[in-house]
């Protein structure tokens, strides 16, 4: 243990070692802010530096920043359907070198001014990693969570056990569940709890979301093998107030509140409430026996009995912005509380009709930012959380139910999975902190460290004194990555490096003769280290080509490593995962008659993973636990295509095919590793009429098409062609109607799985069928 410090100590010297080489660069950082004349911050203008090519485009906040030498300069300022402008600034060293920039509004036509900037989505989409993009804004009229949200998203598959609520797994490329990992503003949701997932955020909480895939910056400091999810919350620099609602089919309930409230002093005060609740009573087709008279019915339409879920969370943040000490300091608590009743374990078969589980989040959290931390041009980001939480496993009836609601119970003690009335925390802690560098115009320095604690504590009620429960479930993670960009006119590139450090605390039992068992504490360390490159170069201005490596690592998980105590089974002797990643791709912009915007973009990839952390039933079926599998590639193409006239008409499609191969040799060598779909797409198309029954007022009809060809549960070669299973092809259609009347109020109707077809994300676990709500959302200020 002592040398494994050590050696952590050693690398992240080794990593500070760059930024005591470099010299300032004799840049001064100018903050400025582009308005209307109404005094709103204005999204997307470009502001250059006046007879050069340097320049920058303003945030979703109007805000911008720039490193300058000291000096006289001019500012031209240009965006569309406003005048440009143009301001001169002394920028002056050791002082607050701000300015604020006025546009009027043009009187000459749309079409006649040209578009000179670049918005925020464009300018992450345009960086050498494969990314995509999920404009959240234009969501927030909808009832969608984030992860229904970014299930639309090319090469992403988004499967679920249920209804609201329902355990999900995320996979991006093929990769999946903890494979993928998940930011909030470049904060990992690792310790975030039950109440706190991505199937229960709802969309208006977002502004952006950003998916990498297969090749993670180092900025977003974890161990993700296949992608990740970065989360960009909503931010103003003005007061603001908007509330929705939103009641559908199976007595579904959702609510949101998101109020802020900004100080001319600085001060900052921000609440996002919201919560979900849904009975999840839908109909399945399901095989049952009638328990009281043995008659046996091949097909059963049924409907799920015990499946509520719901769940409130109170998001609170308290602080000050734009000090000379700090850009950002908030303190902050999460709060909230989940309650699940569990219907189904791994496979149909399981039925259940007591069992249940309760979460609750008591988070506190720091968030602080600071450019020219220090010294000029060195950015500083430190964010720090611990959950305080308690998570409830409740199974004290000792019943045995089936599809028809009955049961039968028995006298002696027992539960109808594990006789369990276990309260625990997993005290999880969190600590991340980053440093950007600006060397110069053209490069950059990335520093980042995240430090990962779990330390799961509990009792079982029912057996106050079984050693089970005293036996340690820790660990402790420790991830850091170095990354240099340089950037040019038309190509840029990125190198980096990560270290990864584990440490798992464990006991082992030891069954001895007699009735008795001992236990065996252990301790086990991962030290690994792995790096990548990502490239990207413009042939024109509309056409862009981008490559990009990674060796990555992914560490096993808490829940991986001692079970979820619901439907997974833990495995203590689960190794790393690591995996060669390599993307390839293109992108294309095409703008026709200034009204016709098309887009297209491709990538290829390839995944050489080893150790492959995979998901199987265990033994007697009932659970599922994770293991090793020596050696998985995984070769695919993934496109798109979006077409956009004025911002009346938009649409598109994407498809992924992506061929998931075993390479172990073992007697399924070479085949598709079942239970993952390899052919999956989606398309959408939205209109919008403007100034129905007003001025101002937008009418926008929606409609969203998934396909997923059907796919193995098992291994391909394996079994007869009769007795094989298939989980079937899925084709699902949305409709939504939206109208907003003078961008106050929305008024929202939708209608999922339209043509009410039995949908599976995993074998014989069926999805909702068709299901209808409504949402109205006003905003306030």
């Amino acid at each position: 243990m002592q040398s494994g410090n050590t050696n952590m100590r050693m690398v992240f010297f080794c990593l500070l070692l760059p930024f005591l080489a470099v010299s300032q660069s004799g840049k001064v950082r100018v903050n400025g802010m582009v308005t209307d004349e109404s005094g709103n911050g204005v999204y997307g203008a470009a502001v250059v530096l006046g007879n050069t090519t340097y320049g920058v485009v303003t945030d979703e906040n109007g805000k911008f920043g720039l490193a300058l030498e000291e000096g006289s300069h001019r500012l031209e300022v240009s965006y569309i359907g406003y005048k440009p402008n143009s301001v001169t600034i002394n920028v002056i060293r050791g002082e607050q070198n701000e300015v604020q920039i006025t546009l009027e509004e043009s009187a000459y036509a749309l079409k006649e001014v040209v578009l000179s900037g670049k918005s925020v989505i464009q300018q992450v989409e345009e960086k050498a990693f494969n990314v995509s993009v999920v404009d959240a804004k234009k969501l927030h009229h909808t009832t969608l969570d984030m992860g229904h949200a970014l299930d639309r998203v090319s090469g992403i598959r988004v499967r679920e056990s249920g209804g609201v609520g329902s355990q999900m797994n995320f996979s991006i490329n093929g990769f999946r569940g903890r494979q993928v990992r998940f930011f909030v503003d470049g904060i990992p949701m690792d310790n975030f709890g039950s109440s706190y997932q991505l199937n229960n955020i709802p969309v208006n909480l977002a502004q952006r979301i950003e998916v990498y895939k297969g090749v993670v910056p180092v900025g977003l400091g974890s161990d993700a093998l296949g992608g990740a999810v970065n989360i960009i919350t909503n931010t103003y620099d003005k007061s603001h107030l908007d509330a929705s609602y939103s009641y559908g089919s199976f007595n579904t309930h959702r609510s949101m509140v998101n109020a802020v409230y900004v100080a001319e002093s600085g001060f900052i005060a921000q609440i996002n409430a919201f919560q979900n609740y849904s009975d999840n009573n839908y109909k399945m087709d399901v095989e049952v026996s009638d328990l009281n008279t043995g008659e046996y019915y091949p097909m059963r339409t049924v409907r799920r009995f015990h499946d509520k879920y719901h769940n409130e969370m109170l998001i609170a943040n308290v602080g000050v912005v734009n000090k000379p000490y700090a850009d950002r300091l908030l303190f902050g608590v999460t709060v909230g509380s989940s309650y699940r009743e569990i219907q189904t374990g791994a496979r149909v078969e399981s039925v259940f009709g007591a069992w249940h589980r309760k979460g609750n989040i008591i988070m506190p959290s720091l968030k602080y930012k600071k450019d020219d931390f220090l010294v000029k041009g060195l950015d500083f980001r430190l964010n720090a959380n611990i959950n305080l939480g308690q998570e409830k496993n409740i199974d004290t009836l000792n019943r045995r139910y089936n599809w028809l609601g009955q049961f039968k119970e028995y006298d002696n003690p027992g539960g109808e999975r594990s006789y369990s009335l276990y309260y625990f925390r997993n005290n999880n802690g969190l600590a991340s902190a980053n440093w950007d560098y600006t060397i110069n115009n053209h490069s950059k320095i990335t520093l980042n460290n995240t430090f990962n604690t779990f330390n799961r504590k509990g009792r079982n009620r029912l057996a106050a004194d079984s050693e089970r429960y005293e036996q340690p479930q820790k660990t402790m993670k420790n991830i850091v990555g170095l990354g240099y960009q340089y950037e040019s006119e038309n190509w840029n590139a990125t190198l980096f490096g990560k270290q990864y450090f584990q440490q798992n605390k464990f006991s082992t039992r030891l069954d001895t003769a007699g009735s008795e068992s001992e236990y065996v504490k252990q301790t086990g360390t991962f030290n690994y280290f792995g790096y990548g490159f990502a490239a990207t170069y413009f042939l024109t201005d509309n056409l862009q080509l981008k490559a990009s490596y990674e060796k990555s690592y992914r560490l096993p998980d808490n829940e991986e490593l001692f079970g979820d105590l619901i439907n997974l089974e833990g495995n203590i002797s689960l190794k790393p995962e690591h995996s060669h990643n390599y993307n390839l791709g293109a992108a294309y912009w095409w703008q026709m008659r200034d009204r016709h915007r098309f887009n297209f973009s491709a990538n290829g990839f390839y995944r050489d993973a080893h150790d492959f952390i995979y998901r199987r039933l265990n033994t007697n079926q009932a659970m599922q636990v994770m293991d090793n599998l020596g050696s998985v590639s995984n070769a695919g193409i993934e496109g798109e295509i979006r077409y956009q006239y004025d911002n009346k008409l938009m649409a598109g499609m994407n498809i992924t095919y992506q061929n998931m191969l075993n390479k172990t040799r073992n007697d399924v060598y070479n085949d598709r590793i079942p239970n993952i779909p390899y052919l999956y797409g989606n398309a959408d198309v939205t209109y919008n009429f403007s100034d129905v029954w007003g001025e101002n007022n937008i009418l926008s009809l929606g409609y969203n098409m998934l396909y997923v060809h059907d796919f193995y549960l098992f291994w391909p070669s394996l079994g007869g062609k009769n007795t094989k299973r298939v989980i079937p092809e899925q084709v699902s259609h949305d409709l939504n109607v939206t109208y907003t009347f003078r961008d106050k109020v929305q008024f929202t109707l939708e209608c999922r799985n339209l043509l009410d077809k039995n949908l599976y994300d995993n074998f014989s676990l069926q999805k909702p069928g068709r299901s209808f709500y409504a949402k109205i959302k006003y905003t306030f200020l």
